[in-house]
């Protein structure tokens, strides 16, 4: 499905919605452009057509068309990308040691700065994959080396990002860096817990392991307690997955009690979930078969990716980890989300949809949702039948069947809004007002892009935008296309959808009614 961004003013007294501008003799315009996103809870008679984008809402009076949609890039702090697994360097043991000595040495990083990069990259790498909804609970298990310094910090990250977290560091190294860990967590009420404290069971008591015991300087075999611990974790779990509830383990840049070099030699070691390897993956990680591997510990200068060889993927954006095994394998049919949201309740819900709709709006917003304002278009033609966007116009289909369905769907909060009702055009002066209180590019861009026809290819669009640049690059008026412009919905229906647990979702749908010469909403529930 693609979206489309288009501008939208909200008119109370009237309970009228301007979906303005799109072109007449065509689909909806794209005033921007994003990556496609599902909406996997529609209505089950919706047909969802290009998403829209609310600009300007609920004004007072008549809404001022005086904001308007710019291409924006996500930030992510951790970036699940394809697999890269074949170009990539492996390191040993005697590279990983010359390259940290060379990082805290002449290239002027100190331990505390690595280990807390090192950490972060860790803890948003298990957030890319484990979710605090599904995975709250987890138990890190701290070395007394820096692979357990690095286990502190993604501790304490990992507790800001939602998480309930509990720490075993039997023992622990008496150096202020991780005396300052230590009294970090401490101040977040986060647990220690001794070996004897662990329960019997993990998988009654948490949802992640992470194993941070020891890291690439570690030679010979573990000694107490890390040795009842490592065998804990073997014989918690393998990926049979015989449990429903077993844990997932997740291993800090090599698995504890694994050959650096030559991985899990007996073939009776820990086998985690996720490796979330640090600086360069070590040559051990090759024998690495779970289902997600990612890169972490975003900070190799090009004078060691030179001097070494290395060939590491590079971090899109703000990303502070990148994933690098094979894709995961994914049974769609296993594919389902366990809604946890605040109830909606019938005494609890505005009288007035469009004051429903304002209090969920601004929820949206107030979240930082990306474009809370997108929304999906259904239409249908005179003959019932719903159209792609490749197969009609839609202003065709709102000429022969004037009434459309909007679709709100915000994913973070659980939520989404559809609303039903009769189309019309709006008149030609107000199309020309909104058009060019767009920017100029996206006026150039109206006329450039018969929406929907096949094209020669992007340089074409290039060509005729820039031509067309050229020509009003004196500032003066760009016209109007004749074909372009706008619709208005006035809805007649509202339904309000809150994802719950066990699918018993809350859906509170608003009719409109007219009681003794007075128009009012009913509200009633409908099932999931």
């Amino acid at each position: 499905m693609t979206r489309r961004a288009i501008s939208t003013t909200i008119i109370p007294q009237t309970m009228t919605w301007l979906l303005s501008l799109a072109p007449i003799s065509s689909s909806f315009f794209l005033s921007s452009i994003s990556t496609p996103r599902p909406h996997p809870h529609p209505h089950p008679h919706t047909t969802l057509k290009p998403s829209l984008s609310l600009h300007s809402i609920f004004a007072p009076h008549k809404a001022t068309l005086n904001h308007h949609p710019t291409i924006s890039t996500t930030r992510r702090i951790c970036s699940g990308t394809t697999s890269m697994e074949s170009t990539i360097s492996y390191i040993s043991q005697r590279e990983a040691v010359e390259i940290d000595e060379e990082l805290m040495g002449p290239l002027g990083f100190s331990v505390d700065q690595l280990m807390e990069l090192a950490g972060l990259s860790v803890a948003t790498a298990i957030f890319e994959v484990y979710k605090p909804s599904t995975h709250s609970r987890v138990l890190a298990i701290c070395g007394p080396g820096n692979n357990g310094g690095d286990g502190l910090v993604a501790a304490r990250h990992l507790y800001h990002f939602g998480y309930k977290l509990s720490v075993c560091y039997p023992k622990r190294t008496p150096k202020p860096l991780y005396s300052g860990l230590v009294t970090q967590l401490e101040s977040l009420r986060i647990p220690f817990l001794s070996v004897d404290d662990l329960p019997p069971d993990f998988s009654n008591d948490f949802d992640i392991v992470i194993d941070a015991m020891f890291g690439f300087s570690f030679h010979g075999t573990p000694r107490p307690p890390f040795d009842v611990l490592i065998q804990r974790l073997v014989v918690l779990h393998n990926h049979d997955h015989a449990h429903e509830n077993t844990p997932v383990i997740v291993s800090l840049d090599i698995p504890s009690g694994w050959h650096v070099e030559e991985g899990d030699i007996s073939g009776e070691g820990i086998k985690p979930d996720m490796l979330v390897s640090l600086t360069a993956p070590k040559l051990g990680s090759k024998k690495f078969s779970g289902p997600h591997h990612f890169l972490g510990g975003r900070f190799v200068p090009p004078a060691v990716a030179d001097k070494y060889r290395l060939s590491l993927p590079p971090y899109p954006g703000t990303s502070m980890c990148v994933r690098i095994g094979k894709p995961p394998q994914v049974d769609i049919s296993a594919l389902r989300e366990n809604y946890i949201s605040p109830a909606l309740l019938e005494e609890q819900a505005q009288a007035d949809p469009f004051d429903q709709f304002r209090k969920w709006f601004d929820d949206a917003v107030a979240a930082g949702l990306r474009e809370p304002n997108a929304m999906a278009l259904s239409t249908t033609g005179k003959d019932g039948k719903p159209y792609t966007n490749y197969e009609s116009k839609k202003a065709s289909q709102l000429s022969e069947n004037p009434r459309a369905s909007l679709l709100f769907y915000w994913n973070d909060l659980n939520r989404q809004v559809r609303l039903e009702g009769p189309v019309a055009k709006v008149s030609e002066e107000e199309s020309e007002h909104y058009f060019h209180s767009r920017p100029r590019g996206s006026q150039l861009g109206a006329i450039v892009s018969n929406q929907s026809s096949i094209v020669p290819g992007r340089e074409y669009l290039r060509n005729k935008y820039q031509e067309l640049e050229e020509k009003f690059s004196d500032g003066s008026l760009i016209p109007k296309p004749k074909y372009w412009g706008g619709y208005r919905l006035k809805p007649e229906l509202f339904e309000f959808w809150q994802g719950q647990t066990s699918r018993l979702h809350d859906r509170l749908q608003y009719t409109e009614l007219e009681i003794d010469g007075r128009r009012t909403w009913r509200i009633v529930r409908l099932a999931p």
